[in-house]
């Protein structure tokens, strides 16, 4: 077993001839145990209602959100972990998470 932290969006390469979310799943079940608690991090213009998003889009029980705001408060800085079964399910989140306007997913 690979002692590896999480890994992130931004250690998948890009490649052109597959899509991007069949790349991080292949490299997820490479690496990490499921079910397992997966910790997501995000960057966020600083305001309730997007903070308010994210938490409802993460509702189960064992989720637990930590909050930073920034040295100038402009942006928040969310840490999320959460309880999850697989892959598919880390991928769910990600994708719902895109919908909100102006977060970046670390």
């Amino acid at each position: 077993m690979k002692n590896l932290n999480n890994i992130h969006i931004q250690d998948i390469p890009d490649n052109s001839n597959n899509d991007f979310y069949d790349n991080f799943r292949e490299k997820l079940m490479s690496v990490e145990q499921f079910p397992m608690m997966y910790t997501f991090k995000f960057i966020l213009p600083a305001n309730e209602a997007s903070k308010q998003e994210i938490a409802d889009i993460f509702a189960h029980p064992s989720t637990k959100i930590q909050t930073r705001d920034s040295k100038t408060g402009k942006y928040n800085s969310l840490t999320v972990g959460t309880f999850v079964s697989n892959a598919d399910e880390v991928i769910a989140y990600y994708k719902k998470v895109s919908a909100i306007d102006k977060v970046i997913m670390l």
